[in-house]
Formats: C-alpha cells, structure tokens, sequence
C-alpha cells in the first residue's frame, strides 16, 4: 500500500461555536480575511450615518429576488430519477469493467438517502473455482480499513474516552518517535492525518519481514523524520499509531474495539479487523495477481495484522453499505445515535494538503482523518478512499454527503484502478446521464505511471559490461547486526550464497545471485516486492588483506538509511 491509495477520486452536525466552527470548515485564510471586511464595510456606514445625521436616508429594500445570505452549501443536484438511472446501468459499468481485465470477482453497494440501493457481486471468488461472488462475500480492504478504523475512533472520543488533540503518548506510553519533541507532542489526528513526519512506508518493509505490529511500532523511533505537521506522508503505521491511542485509551485491544462499538451495533457481522476471520469466511474472496492477457492467479496470501487499523480490515458491501448509511447520516444508525456527530465530523474536515493544485486555478485537494476531502466540479463535499494490495486487492469506497449518495466497490485483483473507476463512473452516470470520461482508461494510466515509479533503481536482472568476479565465499560468510531489522546471517549452502533475514523462529531465506564484484542480487518480497535488489558487501578500507566483509548493503531496505548491517 503506497502512493496508490491517496489517488482514490480526488475524484455532520457542525460544532456550535463560531470559533470551532470556522477551524472544523477549514475555511482558511481567504475566509477569515472577509470576515473584518465585511465588518469593516458595516462600521463605515454607521459611522457615516452618525456623522450626517441630518441627510441619512432610508435603506433600500432588497429585492424580493435576492437570497438573505448566502447559501451555506450547495444545494443536491440530483434526484432519484437520476441515481436510479445510474444505478440501472451499473451492472453494464461493472461487466465492462470485468471485460476489459479480467479481474476475477468484484462487488459493488449504493446507498442513497439511507436507502440501499444496490448491492451486488460478479464474477468468482477464486480463478479455476465455481463459488462466485455475491454481496455477501468477504473482500480484504486494504486501506478502505483506515476511514472505517476513524469510524471507530470517533466513537471513543463521543465517549470521552480521548480527544483528538491528545498526545498519542498520554494513552500508549510506550510510543516513540527519533525526535523527542514529535514524541511528545503527536496528536492523535496528526497521525490519522499523515502528519507525524513519518515517510511514506516507514515500517512497511519490517511487516513483509513478518516482524508483528508489537516490534514495528517499537521501532519506528530510527526512522528519520521529514517536518512535523507541516508535511504530508502516507504512512500505514503511523496511522496504526494514532488509532491504537484510541484503543488503549477505552482499555482494549484494537479489534476488539471495532467489534464493540461498530460492527456490532450495526450488525456488521461480516466485518473484522482479524486476519484470522477473513481467512474462516466461508465466503471469501481470495487475492490474486495478473499472470497476462487478462489472466489472474491467486498467488499469495496478505496478512495485515501488524497495521490492522490502517489496512487489516475485511467486509463485505452487505456490510460496508451500512456503515455508509451511518457516515450519510452522521453517525446514526435507525435513528439511533452510534456515533457522535462532532466527533465523526472532525474526520471528514480538511487537516492537510495532500494534493496542491498544479495549477492556480486548479483545485487543491485535503486529507482529513483517514479521508481524501476534495470538491468536485460543482463544489460538493467529496469523500473517498483507495485501498491497494500489490498481492491481490483493491477496493473504493466514494461519498458525497450533500446528496447523500454514496458508492463502494470491492475487487480481489492486484490494483489497476478498477474500483476507483467505477465509483466515478457511476457519479458521472448520476449527473451527466452517461460517462463524459474514459475513466478505465485514466484510471489504468495512472497506476500504469505509479507502477514505473515504483521500479528498482538498478536493474539487477542485466550484469554490467565488463563484470568482475566475487571473491570467495568465506568473504561474504557470517552474521551481521542491524538495531532496526535485527540479525542477518549469510550462508553457505552447496557451494552458493544466501541471506537469511526476519523475526527470530520466522525468517526468510533469500539466494544470493552474483550481479558484479561485491554485489549481489535477491529477490524482494512482500506487498512492497518490485523485483531484484542488492545486496553490496564491503570491507573497512584498514582491514587486514584477505579479512571478510565488515558490512552489507541491503538497497532495497535502506530507503532511508537504515538497510547496513555491520559483521557481529
């Protein structure tokens, strides 16, 4: 899960107060700027008035045509006439969808004002296997897990069990950050919100390892830190960080808190943070992965455990449609309250730029907490989020709140901006009566652009012109120490070289293929694997002649800096 799940569509009850309300809008400073100037206006003619009291007139009625002030929001442009028109041609959207790659199963759920409209699956669970997909079947969410996780979230602080403005350390003592001042200060919305200056991925490549949420979060103290809340970064464990706050603050383990205060009040029974439960469903879909010509093979397994707030959840669009109804009608369910309004408000405003406009014109798009905020063509409110598994996932879920209309779409193949397009797609249809974008096209192209990005630096599959030879093996041989990824021992085996690396009882072995002198080649893995790494091998320049390596170089895991292990 990286930059792919910021792309999503970029596509409440208001607090009472002026003060809160105008922070909770996000209004910026063009905003509050007007506000002396109207009042600057205001005293110019009282004092007008007072000082030629003799010629003031009347004022002029307003027209009768003129509104009294401003509407406050824009007024729904659609009707059910409309949506029900979309939502008759979804089933074509979809089927295209599935024509044009080949993804084996997907399922997608419309509400529209508190009314499920939709909700229904296609395709097939698993390639090769007949049980197909209905609304019922159990997806893997990715990042889909991060708005629902500040579902939850917003329930402990209607509970009064934190605030959003808490130090994360007040409630998990045991968090820490490399500088001391980010430590004592991270909010628990600056983590929800991208802020803690984490770099994007930080942690990700200990939980590919198989290291638990336990030592990734223990360790997220190394890594180096970019500007505390004045940037953003897409992090998936500090995100976990700052919804594990609200789990320790009401004094429960994180799954079971999403049990106990969501999905079971909403009778979202389907629905888990527990990679364990997914895995019992008896009606779940598997992830798969292309295999070419629009083929899929269910290849891996993804457990999500280690970041479950932030990509460990899974559900169903039975389910997911729901808590859609709950988001739509701010926090209540039936007419029952299950949420706070204000403190569920507080997730769907603007905290950060995630988007700058390319352009001054252009239009700026936010991040809130766990939700892309962004405004369409018409200035509506648009709420979304992607969620991306490069093992076999991808999933969508899109709201416009002033229409109270709302789409999710869940699919079980490797992310090709399917879901993503889908949702657009049908909120097209709604407004315009048909797509006025190719939006498979422009989906597919942008991730097609994110997975160039995403390729080595170094194409260790072609060895360099002139290549020379490794020493021997009793060089490369031996443990090395790392304080972040822990040991690593190089072996012998037959007369080749492997590195063996991960949680102690639980490592991975990894062959060593020579690339060039000192430098050889394995192959990543995990939900960030993108193909050949090095592993470059050194000696300390006053070593002894014929000494072995002082250290390895492991370049896939030192995006920033951390992926040198020194000989024990």
């Amino acid at each position: 899960m990286k930059q792919r799940e910021s792309f999503v569509l970029r596509i409440g009850s208001a607090p009472s107060d002026r003060r809160s309300l105008l922070k909770a809008a996000g209004i910026g400073a063009a905003g509050l700027a007007g506000a002396p100037l109207l009042a600057a206006c205001t005293d110019r003619g009282k004092r007008a008035g007072d000082s030629a009291s003799a010629t003031t007139t009347a004022a002029p009625t307003p027209s009768s045509s003129l509104l009294p002030a401003p509407e406050p929001q824009v007024k729904p442009l659609l009707d059910e006439q409309k949506v029900n028109d979309a939502v008759a041609k979804l089933d074509g959207i979809v089927e295209g969808a599935m024509d044009s790659t080949g993804v084996p199963g997907i399922a997608v759920a419309v509400v529209y004002r508190d009314q499920v409209l939709y909700a229904k699956g296609f395709g097939v669970r698993e390639v090769g296997k007949p049980e197909t997909v209905d609304a019922a079947t159990v997806f893997q969410l990715a990042s889909v897990s991060k708005p629902l996780a500040s579902t939850v979230a917003a329930v402990a602080v209607g509970r009064k069990a934190l605030t959003w403005t808490d130090p994360v350390i007040k409630h998990s003592p045991g968090f820490a950050l490399k500088d001391p001042f980010v430590t004592a200060n991270a909010t628990v919305a600056d983590l929800l919100s991208h802020q803690g200056g984490l770099h994007t991925g930080a942690g990700d490549l200990l939980e590919d390892l198989g290291f638990d949420q336990s030592y990734i979060l223990s360790h997220l103290n190394q890594q180096p830190l970019d500007s505390f809340r004045a940037s953003y970064n897409y992090s998936n464990f500090g995100y976990t960080a700052g919804a594990k706050a609200a789990a320790d603050a009401m004094k429960m383990p994180w799954a079971d808190l999403a049990d106990e205060v969501l999905f079971k009040p909403l009778g979202m029974s389907s629905t888990s943070y527990r990679h364990a439960d997914y895995q019992n469903a008896p009606n779940r879909a598997l992830i798969h992965v292309p295999a070419g010509n629009k083929t899929w093979v269910a290849k891996y397994s993804r457990d999500a455990d280690a970041e479950a707030p932030a990509g460990g959840a899974s559900s169903s669009v039975r389910d997911l449609a729901i808590w859609v109804r709950l988001q739509l009608a701010n926090g209540s369910f039936d007419g029952k309250e299950v949420v706070d309004p204000d403190a569920l408000g507080v997730t769907r405003v603007p905290h950060v730029v995630n988007g700058p406009p390319a352009t001054p014109a252009a239009r700026t798009r936010f991040y809130g907490l766990g939700w892309n905020v962004s405004y369409d063509d018409h200035a509506r409110l648009m709420l979304g989020h992607s969620g991306a598994f490069d093992l076999g996932a991808a999933t969508a879920v899109s709201l416009l709140p002033g229409e109270q209309l709302g789409i999710v779409a869940l699919t079980n193949g490797r992310p090709q901006g399917i879901p993503e397009a889908i949702c657009a797609a049908f909120f097209d249809t709604a407004q315009n009566g048909a797509p006025t974008v190719d939006w498979f096209g422009f989906t597919a192209a942008v991730f097609q652009k994110i997975d160039e990005a995403e390729k080595p630096k170094v194409d260790y599959s072609r060895a360099p012109a002139g290549t020379k030879a490794a020493r021997g093996n009793e060089f490369y041989a031996g443990t090395y120490a790392n304080p972040y990824y822990g040991p690593l021992r190089v072996a012998v085996e037959n007369g080749s070289l492997s590195l063996e690396l991960g949680p102690a009882g639980r490592t991975t072995k990894f062959p060593l293929t020579h690339f060039d002198g000192d430098t050889f080649s394995f192959e990543s893995i995990g939900e960030n694997g993108n193909g050949l790494a090095g592993a470059i091998f050194a000696a300390d320049a006053g070593a002894a002649a014929g000494g072995p390596a002082s250290s390895v170089r492991l370049d896939f895991y030192d995006e920033t800096g951390l992926g040198t292990f020194t000989r024990s």
